[in-house]
């Protein structure tokens, strides 16, 4: 089993060599059926909670690191990818579907598309990336040993909230009223970010108020409050679904002239 990498200094995306690197040794070391029952072209299945448009400088990276190790999709391995269009409900489905299709791996975003993965293969190796230590989650039994046939990357968004808040405070130090936007219904990565916040607000002397999205409208309600109360500056966390809508957030966020701060450099690049 590989281990899970715990490298602090990348934390901020995902690192397409060693995502690559764990499909690969996914591949090599846990063939799902005997090699004369499989086709010629190896099968990595992708199961994300978002749609394509939400990931595809994601997955123009994968593509590419593919073909950096040797892999051309269409040509020597094939991707099958599943979408669940922000639809949560639909993963469990999705990743039965990967299954019954007898992929040699599946690479999940996010602990919904990881947790319906797991719930839908023991043998099939899983590599995920999540944004929070996934012992924690339960998806591992330890990140030295993760034991089963998963393992991933954590890029730490949930254990560095409190610190991407003292930032901010740092940016705006006259800052006294901030806006805090996450997905109530990604539970997984909204409870402990929220907790974090909330716990470390007062003692950089600041208010807390938790505005809530999960779908495109919600996300322009968000930001009608934020202009009739005008904080001083706007917390976004992170969850697939609002990492999905960062055009939109950022458009929004310029428009109201609001200082904000997340916990990805994509939305610096949009």
């Amino acid at each position: 089993m590989v281990p899970l990498r715990r490298k602090y200094g990348r934390r901020r995306s995902m690192k397409r060599r060693e995502f690559i690197a764990l499909i690969s040794a996914a591949a090599a070391v846990w063939p799902v059926t005997p090699r004369a029952q499989q086709a010629a072209m190896p099968v990595v299945g992708y199961l994300d909670s978002r749609s394509p448009e939400a990931v595809a400088d994601r997955l123009r990276g994968l593509r590419q690191g593919l073909k950096e190790s040797g892999y051309i999709e269409n040509e020597n391995v094939t991707i099958a990818y599943r979408w669940a269009e922000n639809q949560p409900d639909r993963l469990p489905e999705l990743a039965t579907d990967l299954v019954r299709k007898r992929v040699a791996v599946i690479a999940t975003a996010g602990p919904p598309a990881t947790f319906a993965a797991k719930a839908a293969t023991s043998t099939i190796p899983i590599l995920f990336v999540v944004g929070d230590d996934p012992a924690r989650l339960g998806l591992v039994a330890s990140l030295a040993r993760p034991g089963g046939n998963i393992t991933g990357i954590n890029i730490f968004n949930a254990e560095l909230a409190a610190k991407r808040l003292e930032l901010l405070r740092e940016l705006v130090p006259r800052a006294t009223r901030v806006a805090v936007l996450v997905n109530p219904a990604d539970v997984w990565a909204t409870e402990p970010q929220s907790g974090a916040v909330k716990a470390a607000a007062p003692q950089m002397g600041l208010q807390i108020q938790v505005l809530n999205a999960d779908r495109r409208a919600e996300i322009d309600a968000a930001f009608e409050t934020i202009g009739r109360e005008r904080p001083d500056a706007l917390f976004v966390g992170t969850s697939p679904f609002l990492n999905g809508r960062r055009v939109q957030l950022t458009q929004l966020e310029a428009f109201q002239r609001l200082p904000a701060i997340y916990a990805v450099r994509d939305y610096a690049e949009v």
